[in-house]
């Protein structure tokens, strides 16, 4: 069993190979809508997150005032999605919302810009120059995107276990290869990466609870967990106490003990994440 996510470009063919890969594997195939869904237990309107995942009007200006929150209701709402395994997901961020685990398979699609211009053309009914302008446009607001939310670029082939041109390969061939790929052993899930990917959801689901709780604004923190024990030291607030993190916390399904180490800040002290 295993997770796999394919980022696709402007165009392509990324939901159909997803869906494809998932009904030959008898796994769950999911994209934007599902994981936008799962974030909103974090109390972050669907509005935003939605402007977040995809490019929306004016999305930008507001994004930047603290990308943080979005990041970490993402975060967790992956792992919370991903928890079975046996997960394929399509789109545009999910290969950062999960670090390089054991069963974790992360898929480049990517094909030729004439390719990719054709598919946008006949999607949108464009002509070949707004075509193209399309896919460079859509490509750089991604670009920003995955940069200020992670850090990294998307199109860094080393962040990917395999990358398929389908300018070279059919459909159908990318469809066995993915599927060969996962099979193999290099990409079954083991005791040592199934708890890691645990340990990794519990911190997720964690810091979603404690940084966008409505009394804890503002905190720097470092959670740790592992087996459903969980140390949370950092700054708070002046008004927020240990035993209310501490309590916060322990309510968390999965959480089985909890030590804090924590700090109060003075009210003319701001904090940052």
């Amino acid at each position: 069993m295993a997770i796999i996510t394919i980022y696709q470009g402007a165009s392509g063919s990324g939901e159909e190979l997803a869906q494809a890969v998932a009904q030959s594997l008898g796994y769950c195939c999911i994209g934007r809508e599902v994981l936008v869904e799962a974030s909103l237990r974090y109390g972050i309107p669907e509005a935003k997150l939605n402007e977040i995942v995809e490019k929306g009007p004016n999305w930008w200006g507001r994004f930047l005032q603290n990308p943080q929150p979005y990041r970490i209701a993402l975060q967790a709402a992956f792992c919370q999605i991903a928890a079975g395994d046996r997960v394929v997901y399509h789109g545009h961020i999910g290969h950062e919302l999960v670090p390089k685990f054991q069963h974790v398979l992360k898929i480049l699609l990517t094909a030729p810009m004439e390719m990719r211009t054709a598919q946008v053309r006949a999607r949108h009914q464009l002509n070949e120059p707004a075509a193209r302008r399309y896919v460079e446009e859509v490509d750089k607001a991604r670009t920003r995107r995955l940069m200020a939310l992670f850090g990294t670029d998307w199109r860094d082939p080393s962040r990917y276990d395999l990358v398929v041109n389908l300018g070279h390969v059919s459909l159908e061939t990318a469809k066995r290869l993915l599927i060969e790929t996962v099979r193999s052993p290099d990409y079954q899930t083991s005791p040592a990466s199934k708890q890691a990917f645990e340990d990794f959801a519990l911190v997720s689901r964690v810091r979603a609870t404690l940084v966008l709780s409505k009394d804890m604004p503002t905190t720097r923190l470092d959670i740790k967990a592992k087996e459903g024990e969980i140390s949370v030291s950092g700054a708070v607030p002046y008004w927020v106490s240990q035993d209310l993190v501490i309590r916060k916390v322990a309510q968390i399904p999965g959480v089985k003990s909890v030590v804090a180490d924590l700090v109060n800040v003075p009210a003319e002290i701001e904090l940052g994440g």
